[in-house]
């Protein structure tokens, strides 16, 4: 059987992103996203719900997030689920935590206003991602002249 673990989101920050670095250098950022669904009930009752999610994210992307982000500021998210299990040091439990490893996002609406720092030059709406590779298309055929049948190339049949 096939497995598949992509995690689409679009919510808005809880708090603003924490930026750490790994003894290697490498950028970590925590932050959490609040995804609201708005639903009616069977009664006609409108309602609301919001489920709170932890996002890693690392290197280049964690150091954009935490330039860019603050607290309320809306994301969309695409990654992948993790689950983190450890020993809690005070009572010796296991504990685990449901996580989305950040492996790409969006900034979503204009640059922020009001707030210390944001420029007109900030980028928005541009995914953060790596580049789509490169396809090349085939060189044209060369057109047939007058009174000749064009070439003919068996392996390009699609069947």
């Amino acid at each position: 059987m096939s497995n598949f673990n992509k995690v689409y989101l679009m919510g808005n920050l809880t708090r603003d992103p924490e930026l750490r670095y790994t003894p290697k250098g490498q950028a970590v950022v925590k932050l959490g996203l609040a995804v609201n669904r708005r639903y009616t009930t069977e009664s006609g009752e409108a309602r609301e719900e919001v489920t709170f999610v932890d996002i890693d994210a690392w290197g280049k992307q964690a150091e954009v997030i935490s330039q860019y982000c603050k607290k309320g500021r809306p994301l969309f998210v695409e990654g992948r689920l993790r689950l983190d299990q450890w020993d809690d040091k005070t009572t010796g439990q296991k504990r685990s935590a449901l996580k989305v490893q950040l492996e790409n996002f969006q900034f979503i609406g204009g640059p922020p206003t009001g707030e210390a720092g944001a420029s007109a030059s900030a980028p928005v709406s541009r995914p953060v991602s790596r580049p789509a590779p490169q396809t090349r298309s085939p060189d044209p055929a060369p057109a047939p002249s007058d009174g000749e049948a064009p070439p003919s190339d068996d392996d390009d049949v699609p069947f």
